[in-house]
């Protein structure tokens, strides 16, 4: 009997009710906004809305460093390389990381954006076993305005589960989404439960 398929409907974002998203602005136009107001502009400008783009309106791009794994318990944190490109990634389903049970550990993620702000992005990441959804999660990354420097957000510590019954191989399929719906990351991983790190 052939596993059943992960749908799209479990990577889709929760939407709240009775929010619509803003109308979208390029840096340039954000920057020309309040242009008498000489400390709003100096605070645009800390957020990378500098006007010298003006007139350039390339499409936002959330580019993937990597996403990681810290526990207490684990000497360095365990990193998945995302700038592999599309095939480089599909190494990291076949090549799972080991979490030890019982263990309190966090999942990162590493990004930079370019060109232009990107608002209300969310991480979505469902966990199946053999076929099976065994955990969702949906974690609010936020807004980032596009700069050189790396972004990283460490989502909230969690317990591996521990007992005979829980070791073994999960697959994991990640997404970030923003407020328009655009999917700036989606890929595939795993991760075995197992005694040790």
């Amino acid at each position: 009997m052939a596993a059943p398929r992960q749908t799209e409907d479990e990577l889709l974002p929760s939407q709240t009710e009775g929010y619509k998203v803003g109308q979208e602005k390029t840096l340039a136009e954000l920057s020309q906004l309040d242009k008498e107001d000489e400390s709003l502009q100096r605070w645009k400008a800390s957020l990378g809305l500098n006007a010298d783009i003006a007139g350039v309106a390339r499409p936002k791009k959330v580019v993937p460093i990597a996403l990681f794994l810290e526990s207490p318990t684990l000497q360095s944190p365990v990193s998945l390389d995302l700038t592999l490109g599309p095939e480089g990634v599909k190494k990291h389903k076949k090549d799972p990381i080991t979490i030890k049970e019982g263990a309190d550990f966090s999942v990162g993620i590493k990004f930079r954006v370019e060109n232009q702000i990107v608002s209300g992005m969310k991480y979505i990441q469902v966990v199946k076993r053999a076929g099976m959804t065994v955990d969702k999660d949906e974690t609010m990354i936020g807004s980032f305005s596009p700069q050189s420097d790396a972004y990283t957000k460490i989502f909230a510590s969690e317990e591996a589960p521990s007992g005979m019954m829980a070791r073994g191989t999960y697959n994991v399929r990640s997404r970030v989404v923003d407020d328009d719906g655009t999917i700036h990351m989606d890929f595939e991983w795993a991760f075995k439960i197992a005694k040790e790190w």
